[in-house]
């Protein structure tokens, strides 16, 4: 009988980020395809002696598909450990359409995202009341092109919180798309390198205007997430606009509202 693929989030790169689930299936799996040029190696630690590990990043999707495939014919459990969450940028489906293809069961395992890592790491918040409620998960155009109305520009007038993935190297042309869109030259931005990783992680704070100046002067080239948003810095701000839930002047079917609150909210 042939084996299961499972799609498992490694996280952003510090083991311990990895889901209970995700861990589980990395002890019990046979094989381990890992994205060594980004997932921590420390995350196949989890294997079992005698598990096969392989290391995809000189690999070619074929070549990954074929593995895979491969594996499953001697394996119950194959793992594909990918950075991050599998459906963010990961080529889910160029690898699962093969497998469906060839018969083989397949599932995915959430995992965190460098987006909230590095969120975490730098200590903010990706939206606020009255100030923005939206998150836009996004990249600029390089080799792979954006579709038509996904340009950086365009995204950027909404004025909402931006996590730029996979820019780094263009951070002039996040530079350009933010001025085009209207966002202020003191416009915060934070840059996260190898947010998570042990002993490795860097972070930048800066605005519109000297943010690539600072990156360089910390060479940080590759593997960072860029947040631009309009909640950068708020820990700091004298004051915040209160959170509705939390608002004794609030009911919901699990708390009623204070009576005296509600006097004086009116």
């Amino acid at each position: 009988m042939a084996g299961k693929v499972w799609f498992v989030g490694a996280g952003p790169g510090d083991p311990e980020l990895l889901t209970v689930k995700g861990r589980r299936l990395l002890e019990e799996a046979g094989a381990i395809l890992f994205a060594g040029s980004l997932v921590d190696q420390a995350a196949t630690l989890f294997a079992p002696p005698g598990c096969e590990i392989r290391d995809s990043k000189d690999m070619t999707l074929e070549e990954m598909s074929a593995w895979l495939l491969d594996q499953t014919t001697r394996h119950a459990t194959v793992v594909r450990l990918q950075t991050g969450d599998p459906g963010l940028y990961g080529a889910l489906v160029e690898m699962t359409r093969p497998l469906t293809a060839a018969g083989i069961e397949w599932a995915v395992v959430p995992g965190v995202s460098s987006a909230f890592a590095s969120a975490a790491a730098a200590g903010e918040t990706l939206t606020l009341p009255e100030v923005t409620q939206t998150v836009i998960l996004t990249r600029v155009a390089g080799r792979t092109p954006m579709p038509a109305g996904e340009e950086l520009e365009a995204l950027a007038t909404h004025r909402t919180t931006l996590c730029i993935f996979l820019s780094i190297t263009l951070l002039h042309e996040v530079q350009r798309a933010l001025r085009a869109a209207g966002w202020a030259e003191d416009a915060p931005i934070v840059v996260v390198q190898k947010a998570s990783w042990p002993g490795e992680e860097k972070i930048v704070r800066g605005t519109l205007t000297d943010i690539k100046k600072r990156c360089q002067a910390e060479k940080i080239a590759s593997q960072a997430m860029i947040i631009a948003s309009p909640t950068l810095g708020a820990a700091d701000w004298p004051t915040l606009a209160r959170s509705k839930l939390y608002d004794p002047a609030f009911g919901h079917r699990f708390r009623k509202a204070s009576a005296a609150s509600e006097e004086t909210s009116a």
